[in-house]
Order: C-alpha cells, then sequence, then structure tokens
C-alpha cells in the first residue's frame, strides 16, 4: 500500500525539493490541493487529516497554524520551519544525534527538521558535548557560508534575476544582531548555557554550505590533540550512512588546502573535517543547505518513520 503524503507549500523551494524526490517512487501517492483552494483550512484540514504523513514547508506562523489543522492521531507531520524545533512535543529530525534519536523519529507522530546552518553547528558542536570533550559553558564561536537558496525565492531572484546588485557578487555576512533564527535550537539541542557567537554568510552560489568552529585546544575539559577530536567524531558517527567523517585536513579529499562550500551541492549527505593543530583545531562540516541542511533531512526522516530504507531516493555522495 502506498503511503498518502501531503507537502503544504510545495511551491517553495523545499518543498519543491521534496516534491521532486518524492515524484521518483512508485511507494509514495502525493496528495494535492487546488491553486484556489490551498489556502482554504477546511479543505487544507480535510486533505491532511486523510493523509499519512504532511510535510509543512511554510513560515513559522503557517506551519502552526497548519499542524492545528491535524486531528487525525495517525497523521504524523514532519515540519521544515523553525517553528517547533524546540517545542518538547516534537522530535529533533537529526538521526545521527545520539544513539536513540533514530527510534524516537521512527515512534513519533511528530518532527522537526533541523535549520540548515543548525545542522552544521550540532553536527560538531554536540558530539564535543557529549563526550565531555568541551564543557555545557564551553564559548562555541561559529561561522557559516551557504548558498544564496537558503533565502527562498526572493533571494533566489535577487541573485538570478538579471544584473547583481552592488555587494552581491561578494561573500555578504548578516545576523549581525546575534539573533538568528537557528540559535535557540543550537543552544538547546546542544544543552549550552549560552548561545554560540554565531556568523552566517551568504555567497554568490546557488547551494553548499561549510560550517566551521574554531577552537582553542587548552579550552577544552582535558588535553586533546586535533586527531583526538577526529577520533571523537569517528566514534560518534560510525555506521552512519548520511555522515562521513573525513581524514585529518582532508587528506585525499581536499584539493589544493582548501575546501570548497559548493562540493556538496545536490547531496543529502554531510562531511565532517578537522583541520589545523594541536593548538588550535578547525572543525567543519559541509553538506547542501537544500539537502541534508532541508528537504534531503525532511525525506530522510520520513523514510525512518515509514519504514523505508534510511537513504530511500536520497542522492548520497559516493567518495
Amino acid at each position: 500500500m502506498k503511503t498518502k503524503v501531503f507537502i503544504d507549500g510545495r511551491e517553495g523551494t523545499t518543498g519543491l525539493r521534496i516534491t521532486e524526490r518524492l515524484s521518483l517512487r512508485d511507494d509514495i501517492e502525493i496528495l494535492t490541493i487546488s491553486d484556489e483552494l490551498r489556502k482554504d483550512p477546511a479543505e487544507k484540514a480535510r486533505i491532511m487529516n486523510g493523509a499519512d504523513l504532511v510535510f509543512l514547508c511554510l513560515p513559522d506562523a503557517a506551519a502552526v497554524e497548519s499542524a492545528g489543522l491535524v486531528t487525525n492521531p495517525e497523521t504524523k507531520i514532519i515540519d521544515a520551519s523553525t517553528a517547533h524545533r524546540i517545542d518538547p512535543l516534537w522530535t529533533y529530525g537529526f538521526p545521527e544525534l545520539k544513539p536513540c534519536q533514530r527510534e524516537k523519529i521512527a515512534e513519533s507522530k511528530r518532527v522537526a527538521v533541523p535549520g540548515c546552518h543548525a545542522s552544521g553547528f550540532i553536527s560538531l558542536a554536540y558530539p564535543l558535548v557529549s563526550a565531555g570533550a568541551a564543557a555545557h559553558d564551553f564559548p562555541f564561536c561559529c561561522h557559516s557560508v551557504t548558498g544564496y537558496s537558503g533565502g527562498g525565492k526572493k533571494m533566489i531572484a535577487e541573485y538570478s534575476g538579471g544584473p547583481l546588485p552592488f555587494g552581491f557578487d561578494t561573500p555578504r555576512q548578516y545576523g549581525l544582531s546575534q539573533a538568528h533564527k537557528h540559535l535557540p535550537e543550537m543552544q538547546a539541542v546542544c544543552a549550552l548555557s549560552d548561545k554560540p557567537l554565531f556568523s552566517p554568510i551568504i555567497g554568490n552560489f546557488y547551494s553548499g554550505m561549510v560550517t566551521t568552529i574554531q577552537i582553542h585546544a587548552k579550552m577544552l575539559l582535558k588535553k586533546y590533540s586535533a586527531l583526538d577530536i577526529l577520533s571523537v567524531y569517528e566514534e560518534h558517527y560510525k555506521g552512519q550512512k548520511m555522515i562521513k567523517v573525513r581524514p585529518f585536513m582532508g587528506e585525499g579529499v581536499l584539493s589544493g588546502g582548501t575546501i570548497d562550500a559548493k562540493a556538496m551541492s545536490g547531496y543529502d549527505d554531510m562531511e565532517i573535517f578537522v583541520c589545523g593543530n594541536d593548538e588550535r583545531i578547525i572543525v567543519m562540516s559541509r553538506f547542501d543547505n537544500l539537502g541534508k541542511g532541508a528537504s534531503g533531512a525532511a525525506v530522510q526522516c520520513m523514510n525512518i518513520m515509514t519504514g523505508a530504507p534510511e537513504d530511500a531516493f536520497l542522492n548520497v555522495s559516493s567518495n
């Protein structure tokens, strides 16, 4: 029997990517709503309550409203917005977070997919805290370079609709007030006493992301070399299909001693790198902001929730 899926907000960047992936599958029936009724709460409620699983690819307020329309106790919801990521009634949709997380997702009826920058930060910070390498009050500082598709249709149009506005051809840092919407989940999921210092940067390329945390080794709870930190990640992500820990300094993977933020564009998995030296350690997470950072993560969670192979119809890098 096919799984009936409704994608609320399928016109947006994340919704389009999810639709694209699911349209290739013969185990999925995508439920649709007519254009003239797509904002009609009664019609939306009727369709969603007849679905096995609903994706919410909406702004936060609209996601809360749509989630409230689902009264069928058997209908599962995966929310790609920020609205429910730190809600204790929702399961955080990062299967590799800890040993029990995949099982929690499988059993849950309400799953919140992580933010793209948050996915990068949490993939790096959580293992350090959970392994006892970094304290809960460790002063994490993070910067994250992303493609412009993360800004949605308006930003995509700004970058691809003709001559670039002044300055758009260069990397642009934003979130300068330190109030980025991903900060609450970064802090809560990693059980940090303080929000990290976080500097997101948007680049003149469509998709891809590199998130970086820089560490003074002397501030860790005990003496760790760079290779010790690599071992923390290797142990944490051992056996994972969708997260690969690369050799120290990216040997055999990185070209010319540089890391390209676009290299994982189009893929749904993630790479972890450890670079630097024993005094100053750089840890990096590289992935597609639209893949493991959004729609790919949502489909991964759907696969887990429906009993399909976790990487079914996801694009996993081969190297």
